[in-house]
Parts: structure tokens; C-alpha cells; sequence
């Protein structure tokens, strides 16, 4: 091995950069490198949702007065609350990975889940990032024991993606000691019982700024719980500010930097979405397989028809990939953050640092997460047949609570949207050479094809698709770039169509990343059912990209460039067929002997 691929296998993919770059089986962080901590924190979590969640499902979402503040306090108990806080606030200063792992499975939690992140995340977050060292020193303590609970006031009922079209009104008072704050917020979770509002408030009418507020000051008006479709344990409700004082030395951050705030804020949260996601959908496959297993049909249980494998190995499928790509991106952060700590960055500098460099991974995985959870909750229901529409079996709350993921932290369609702006401001500040490659896939159309492999050794037919995927992408994106400038962030359609190309990609390659890494370690018997996983997704996931790829070249190109991108995508979407019902069935026949998710 020379010396230059010692070095680039050392190297970590910066923000976008897999569009350009390949990355190394070595080089990514996967649920088989858990440490025993990672793994005790992990059974804490479980044991929690087994003891002190499930036993209270209904009484959750009945709201009983002060269950669910309970419920945190005994998550703060157990350090929840406080694992990305430092220890001089009263938390235990966890990496970003542990704090993955303790949000996947939390995430099966249901409602519950809801009221704890918004606690932990949009709820602690601006402050310990933003915060004066007085303002966390009083407010952090409490808010990582859960003696303050909190919530974070940003939607209106004229701004929701458009967060800055807040109306809510900030002004100095007469004698220069405090804001003055009016106006309405709506959808704020943990807005029943918060004890601290981070408030978002236009200053003058014209200054978007974050003001911390006390949950009891006067003038705060509740409108009572919101009857929600899912998710009905959480609190969810609308808050009125009439004439609310508000100390001007509880301004968070400085005046008119409220946007940073908020957009900062939400690449973490996109983030831990998507591992919430993850947590919920392992239990919906589990739910999933222990009724098929139970249920009879026709003197055989229903687990042993193929249409029933299909569904079962399919969801679990699904979810490997989005595990894969969330543990992924989860050590690039945590990778980021430790190197600029060394460099003498603040945790909380290297934090927001760290989440803006992958917000383009954050906005793909949010996407990812909760579609595939919806995907796996809607065949749980599938699998269960009448009983999966009744309350009383779990797959119908399951079903219920999942949808709301699709709109939380921004829709999924402003994510699309969103990862494809990223990119571009990356493209012109050179910070990804999108040029360079995209030209080389245009040279490579107008000569002779390659035939050749290219790739030797386990997995090298796919590891060659995966070069075509991205292939197709940089045609894509430059093609589009190119023809259209400016004018391309107007047409949605074509970002929607790009930004699903950018996801499969994501996807499974961290699924194919994942797998060569199980097979280097564990050996070729270890690796198989990982195998078999990733050669039907990425069977699947070309279909997709085909659709998608056509579907965006056609909305822009015409004539000979049009005939010649559509022969690329072809080209580039192109593998030899799979047999996905025998490799559905064998991966099938694994869940269905272990009677839950196992992989």
C-alpha cells in the first residue's frame, strides 16, 4: 500500500463530499464498533421504555396530569437529560456517537419521545450554544436534572417553513430594563408544563431574536391541549405573549441573530430525527415478525408465506441502510467536533461547527429516516390486517405517530430543497469541486463505454454501480447547474428528483460501507445476511435513481443533450439482475427464527 493511501484512508469525508468522493470501509463508524458504555447506555434505554413507557402508553396519551414531567424527571435521573451537556452543567459530557445511540432508542418511546428530545434538543440546545456563561449557569443545572423543563417557540400561524415571517413583537420598555414581547406561537411541544421558553420575537418589528422566558412570567396564556392525529402523549399547544417582560439580559445571543439560532439549532435536530426514526422502526419490525409468527392462517403461521417475508425482510432492509448511513454521519460529526476541541474550539463552538459542515447529510437523513419509518409502521399495519387498524394492538399507534416526522424540522420537502442549496453554496465556494468531476462524466458520455470492472475483490460489481450512481448524479447537478444558473433553485420538482439520487446514493453505499467492514472484521459467514441486504437495496435503489434521474433531466434538457443524459442514466443505472425474492426470503427466515429485529 503507498503512502498516498495511507493517508486518504485516515482521511473523513467533509459535508457533501460523498458526491465526489469514495470513502473506505475503515474509515466509517457502524453499530458493531459500539463500545461496552455505548452498549450499557443502550440497555439503560431499553429497560426504560420496558419498565416505566409501555406499562403507561394510554395514560400517556391521555395526558394525566403530570405523568409525563414525571417521566422526564426519572429520565433525568438516569442522566438522559444531560449526556451532551459538560460536566461543569451538570451533565456527563457523552460524544456525539453515544448521544446517537441513546436517541435511536429512545426513539421507540412513542409520544414520549417527543416531549424528551424536544426537552433535550430544541429545548436545551440554543441556550448551551448560544448562551452567556451566566445564562447557562443558571439554567443548564436545572435543565439536565429536568427540574426546568423546556420548549422552543418558533412556528406561527403565518410562519412555519418561513420562520422569519414571525410577527411576534419585541420591544425595549420605557425604562430600558426589559422586552416587551406580544404575539402567538402555535405547535409548541412540552408548551403544557415548559418551565423555559426559548421565545423567537422580531425587535422593533424588524430584528428576529431569541429571548429566554420564564414559563411562569405573566401574561403567558395557554390554549389547551391540541387533538393531534398522532403522537397524542406529547404536549402540544398554542401560547400567547400579551405585554410579557422579559430581562434584556436574557437575550439569547445578540439582537437580529435569531435566524442563526434557529437554522443552527435544526441541523441537529434533522440529525436526531432520523435516529429517533431508527429506533422506532426496529420495533415496528419486531412488532411486526412476533405477530407474523403468532398469527395462524390456513393451520401455518402467516410468517411462513412469501408475500409475508417480503414484507417482514423489506422492512429490515430498510432499516440496515438508514442505520448504516445515520451511524455514518453520526461519527463525521463526532470525528469534527473532538479535532476542533483539540484545536481549542469551545464543545459548544465545535458542536454548531460540526453540525453545519454535514448539514447537507443531516437534511438527506431526516428525509431518509422518516420515510423509511413510515414505510415499516405502514406494513406493520399491513402484516396485523384488521387487527393492525385496531387500538389494541401496537401497530396502530405506531402508525399514528409516525407521520408528524415527515413535518417536523422542517418538511420533508423543504429538506429536498434545502440539502440541494447547501450544496450549491459549497460548489461556489469551492469547498466541493462539483466542476471537475461533473466534466469528466460529461467526457466520459461521448466515448466509447467501459466494460471493464474496474473493481477487484468482495463486492466489486456493486462497489462499480456505486461509481455509476454517483456518476449520475454529477450529470444531473451539472447538467442542471449549467443550463439553468440561477433559475434552479425555482424549479422544485427538479430538486425533489435530485435530492432522491443524492439520498439512495447515501444510503447504500454507507449499507455497502457497512457490510465490507462486517466482512474484513467477522469473515465472509458473518457478513452474508449483510450481503444479501445490500445487493436487494441496491437492486431497488437503481430503479429509483432511474426514475429520479429521467424524471429531472426531462424537466430542463431537450434535443441531443436531452438523448444524451437519458443514454447516461441509463448507462449509469445499468447491473447485472438479482434474484431479491430468494434473498428476501433467506434475510426472512432470519428475523423470523430470532422473532425480532437482529441484524
Amino acid at each position: 500500500m503507498s503512502e498516498d493511501t495511507k493517508t486518504q484512508k485516515k482521511q473523513v469525508l467533509k459535508g457533501g463530499e460523498y458526491l465526489v468522493k469514495g470513502s473506505f470501509a475503515d474509515d466509517i463508524f457502524t453499530p458493531e464498533d459500539f463500545t461496552e458504555e455505548q452498549h450499557m447506555i443502550a440497555d439503560m434505554c431499553h429497560d426504560f421504555i420496558k419498565n416505566h413507557i409501555d406499562p403507561n402508553l394510554d395514560r400517556i396519551d391521555n395526558h394525566e396530569e403530570g405523568l409525563v414531567p414525571g417521566l422526564i424527571d426519572q429520565a433525568g435521573e438516569l442522566g438522559m437529560l444531560g449526556m451532551a451537556l459538560p460536566e461543569k452543567y451538570g451533565g456527563s459530557d457523552q460524544d456525539f456517537n453515544t448521544n446517537s445511540v441513546m436517541t435511536e432508542v429512545m426513539g421507540g418511546a412513542h409520544s414520549f419521545s417527543v416531549s424528551l428530545y424536544a426537552h433535550i434538543g430544541i429545548g436545551t440546545l440554543p441556550l448551551f450554544y448560544y448562551g452567556t456563561e451566566e445564562q447557562k449557569k443558571n439554567y443548564l443545572p436545572k435543565l439536565a436534572t429536568g427540574e426546568y423543563k423546556a420548549a422552543y417557540c418558533l412556528t406561527e400561524p403565518g410562519s412555519g417553513s418561513d420562520a422569519l415571517a414571525a410577527k411576534t413583537r419585541a420591544d425595549l420598555s420605557e425604562d430600558g430594563e426589559h422586552y416587551i414581547i406580544n404575539g402567538q406561537k402555535m405547535w409548541i411541544t412540552n408548551g403544557g408544563f415548559a418551565d423555559l421558553f426559548t421565545v423567537f420575537a422580531q425587535v422593533d418589528g424588524e430584528h428576529f431574536t431569541a429571548f429566554l422566558v420564564d414559563g411562569n412570567a405573566e401574561g403567558i396564556a395557554l390554549n389547551g391541549e391540541e387533538d393531534k392525529i398522532g403522537i397524542k402523549g406529547s404536549s402540544t399547544q398554542q401560547i400567547f405573549f400579551e405585554n410579557v417582560k422579559v430581562p434584556k439580559d436574557n437575550i439569547l445571543g445578540e439582537i437580529g441573530n435569531g435566524h442563526k439560532i434557529a437554522f443552527n439549532i435544526l441541523n441537529i435536530g434533522r440529525y436526531k430525527l432520523c435516529a429517533a426514526t431508527l429506533g422506532g422502526a426496529k420495533r415496528a419490525n419486531t412488532v411486526s415478525i412476533q405477530y407474523a409468527n403468532e398469527r395462524e392462517q390456513f393451520n401455518q403461521p402467516i410468517s411462513g408465506f412469501g408475500a409475508i417475508k417480503h414484507k417482514l425482510a423489506e422492512q429490515a432492509i430498510r432499516i440496515f441502510a438508514c442505520e448504516s448511513a445515520t451511524y455514518r454521519t453520526s461519527d463525521y460529526i463526532d470525528k469534527m467536533e473532538k479535532e476542533l476541541v483539540e484545536e481549542g474550539k469551545t464543545a459548544e463552538e465545535a458542536r454548531m461547527i460540526a453540525a453545519e459542515e454535514y448539514a447537507i447529510e443531516c437534511a438527506l437523513l431526516k428525509v431518509y429516516g422518516s420515510e423509511v419509518l413510515d414505510y415499516v409502521v405502514d406494513e406493520a399495519v399491513q402484516v396485523h390486517g384488521g387487527y393492525g387498524y385496531s387500538e389494541e394492538f401496537p401497530a396502530a399507534r405506531a402508525y399514528r405517530d409516525s407521520r408528524i416526522n415527515r413535518i417536523f424540522e422542517g418538511t420533508n420537502e423543504i429538506n429536498r430543497m434545502l440539502s440541494l442549496d447547501q450544496l450549491s453554496k459549497k460548489a461556489m465556494s469551492e469547498k466541493i469541486d462539483m466542476v471537475t468531476p461533473a466534466k469528466e462524466v460529461q467526457k466520459e458520455l461521448t466515448s466509447v463505454p467501459d466494460f471493464s470492472n474496474g473493481e477487484d475483490g468482495f463486492l466489486a460489481d456493486e462497489k462499480k454501480i456505486i461509481k455509476n450512481i454517483r456518476k449520475s448524479i454529477l450529470m444531473a447537478v451539472g447538467a442542471a447547474t449549467r443550463d439553468l444558473g440561477k433559475k434552479m433553485k425555482e424549479e422544485q420538482e427538479l430538486l425533489l428528483n435530485l435530492a432522491d439520487m443524492m439520498i439512495e446514493l447515501y444510503a447504500v453505499e454507507s449499507a455497502l460501507l457497512r457490510t465490507e467492514k462486517i466482512y474484513n472484521n467477522k469473515g465472509k459467514e458473518e457478513a452474508q445476511p449483510y450481503v444479501d441486504m445490500t445487493r436487494v437495496y441496491l437492486n431497488d435503489a437503481l430503479d429509483r435513481i432511474y426514475v429520479s434521474g429521467k424524471n429531472a433531466v426531462t424537466s430542463f434538457a431537450e434535443g441531443d443533450n436531452l438523448r444524451m443524459m437519458l443514454t447516461g442514466i441509463k448507462r449509469f443505472t445499468k447491473a447485472s439482475p438479482v434474484n431479491t425474492k430468494d434473498l428476501r426470503r433467506k434475510i426472512a427466515d432470519r428475523l423470523i427464527e430470532a422473532n425480532e429485529y437482529c441484524f
